[in-house]
């Protein structure tokens, strides 16, 4: 894909998704299929998540495809606020 710009703006994730992940019956984990920022909508067809501990904070961390581009996510948990880090142009 192309080089990454460092976007760090607050965005709107209005729609999500739900896959069954590990050995677990049952268990589902969210990933972020829909964002709007700057007024425009993406949409996303695959993604990848990480939890990444910052001090006593938990922060999902998601790379996210629409096909052409690549997103990076932040969800923080505490304040229930998505953040777009950067994306491919």
């Amino acid at each position: 894909m192309g080089n990454r710009v460092t976007i760090n703006k607050e965005v709107n994730v209005p729609e999500l998704f739900f896959r069954s992940q590990g050995e677990v019956q049952g268990e589902l984990r969210s990933y972020p299929r829909r964002m709007e920022f700057e007024g425009r909508d993406y949409t996303f067809m695959d993604g990848l998540r990480y939890l990444v501990h910052k001090g006593q904070q938990l922060i999902q961390v998601f790379d996210m495809t629409d096909g052409n581009r690549d997103y990076r996510l932040w969800f923080d948990t505490a304040a229930k606020s998505w953040t777009l880090v950067d994306m491919t142009r």
